[in-house]
């Protein structure tokens, strides 16, 4: 009796969408000038046009908190103009020295928030504690992706991602200082809607470019839009106010 001899199937190869370079630098380009508007203009009034080192800040503290977050989002523009103008090797000089100032970021960052709650600031109707959480929780997230952006510098597509989605949570900050109350929203749910546009306009670029999400967008993307949606639920728990007060008492007089 004959028998069947199987038929072998080639191996399904999962074939990926070639990158469109022209897009990309203009996507990424554009990116980093819009995002360098937001924070003008949310910054704008109380900072750039108040004088910057001569603007009248509550703290000294913030004038070199705002130093530094502004010299981020101007190497952050040098950078992406460097890869649109096809210079990579300075792209990469300025970078091992740019990646010097997350650190100093985070440490800024935190200080500023233990300040801000110290001196009872508060966002609308939110009392300190509460206010406290976003830029807390905002820039513990921004080491973290920060992080992981400089362990993947040899892998541009990811690297060139984290650095944008690290960068879009800054400017949560910027975003509530828009005059979303002619909208009719309060500042925290227009910083929640712009920080969803910003992150969203990050998974269409993937989708239209590569037709699916690239890996380091699954986790980034939805985690900076998590902590910018949560910041505020999660500062209105009980365990939140016990951190907060004890960052308050044991930080907050040695500012």
């Amino acid at each position: 009796m004959a028998t069947e001899t199987p038929i072998k199937l080639p191996a399904t190869r999962r074939i990926y969408r070639p990158v469109n370079r022209t897009f990309e630098r203009v996507f990424f380009g554009g990116m980093a000038i819009l995002l360098c508007v937001i924070v003008f203009v949310g910054f704008s009034a109380t900072y750039f046009r108040a004088g910057m080192i001569h603007a009248p800040l509550p703290a000294p503290i913030l004038h070199i908190h705002g130093a530094a977050f502004t010299l981020w989002m101007v190497l952050f523009l040098i950078q992406a103009a460097l890869i649109s103008a096809k210079r990579v090797q300075w792209h990469r000089s300025l970078g091992t020295v740019a990646f010097c100032l997350p650190p100093i970021m985070v440490v800024l960052g935190f200080i500023a928030a233990v300040d801000a709650l110290h001196r009872g600031v508060h966002i609308g109707p939110l009392d300190p504690a509460v206010s406290a959480a976003t830029p807390l929780l905002g820039i513990t997230t921004f080491a973290g992706i920060i992080y992981a952006s400089w362990r993947t510098r040899r892998q541009p597509d990811s690297h060139k991602r984290l650095i944008l989605l690290a960068t879009i949570g800054l400017v949560d900050a910027a975003l509530g200082r828009f005059p979303w109350s002619r909208m009719h929203f309060s500042p925290a749910a227009g910083a929640v809607t712009g920080l969803g546009i910003l992150v969203l306009m990050v998974i269409a670029y993937d989708l239209i470019s590569l037709h699916r999400l690239h890996r380091s967008t699954m986790w980034a993307a939805p985690l900076t839009f998590a902590v910018g949606a949560l910041a505020v639920p999660i500062g209105m728990t009980p365990a939140w106010h016990h951190l907060a007060a004890f960052l308050d008492r044991t930080i907050g007089p040695h500012i």
